[in-house]
This record gives C-alpha cells, sequence and structure tokens, in this order.
C-alpha cells in the first residue's frame, strides 16, 4: 500500500487545475474557443499547464515506485516536496508577466532534481 505519493499526487493535481482554470480565464477574456487564437497571453498559459503536465507525472510515477520499493518515509516527503516545489515555483516564475526567471530557473532545477535521485533511487533499490 502506498500513503505517501498520494499526498504530492493530489497537491500536484491541484496546481495542473489551477493552471488549467487561468488557461480557461484567458480564452474567455480574449474569446478564444480553440486552441491558443494567436493570443501572446493564451499561449503563455497553455505552455505553462502543459509543461506541468510534461514533467508531473514521470515524478508522481517514480515517487509511487519509490514508495513501493519501501524507500525510507522521510526521503520520499523530501522528494515529493522538492518536486512541488519546483512545480509551484517554475509556474510562478514561467507564468508571472514579465517572467521571474529565477523561479523559471530553480522551478526546474528542483524538478530535475527530484526526478533525477528518484530515478537512480529507483535503478538502485530494483537492483538490491
Amino acid at each position: 500500500m502506498i500513503a505517501i505519493t498520494p499526498l504530492y499526487a493530489g497537491l500536484l493535481a491541484l496546481l495542473f487545475i489551477a493552471l488549467s482554470l487561468r488557461v480557461i480565464g484567458a480564452r474567455r477574456e480574449l474569446r478564444v474557443s480553440v486552441g491558443d487564437g494567436g493570443e501572446k497571453l493564451v499561449i503563455k498559459r497553455m505552455r505553462v499547464q502543459a509543461n506541468c503536465a510534461e514533467y508531473a507525472p514521470m515524478g508522481i510515477i517514480l515517487l509511487a515506485l519509490a514508495e513501493l520499493q519501501a524507500m525510507p518515509v522521510w526521503s520520499l516527503h523530501v522528494l515529493g516536496l522538492t518536486l512541488l516545489g519546483g512545480r509551484v515555483l517554475h509556474a510562478y516564475g514561467f507564468g508571472s508577466t514579465p517572467q521571474v526567471i529565477w523561479g523559471r530557473v530553480w522551478g526546474m532545477y528542483l524538478t530535475f532534481a527530484a526526478i533525477t535521485v528518484l530515478a537512480l533511487a529507483n535503478i538502485a533499490l530494483a537492483l538490491l
């Protein structure tokens, strides 16, 4: 049974919903029914949302697999928080106008760090 991953999966899902609502808001404001309508604001918000959709699932899957392999609870929380923090920082930095570059950069650093550590931990746990 897994008990830690659902917490971070749920929080990341809420972040994704918030980003999706921002896309919907921009589409309504600019009267764009389908796609981006060539509107920079819609394009930007869609990319922020898509970036979350591209990275969060891999992190969640790796976190769940590490939990199933009995990775220590404290390390699962550290990595879950790192992934969540990275996604929040990236969304804030990339989604702001003008962009908050440090948020975007540190968001990706944290995301890549969590995914990399989880990938290596899963490999190590599988081989031991």
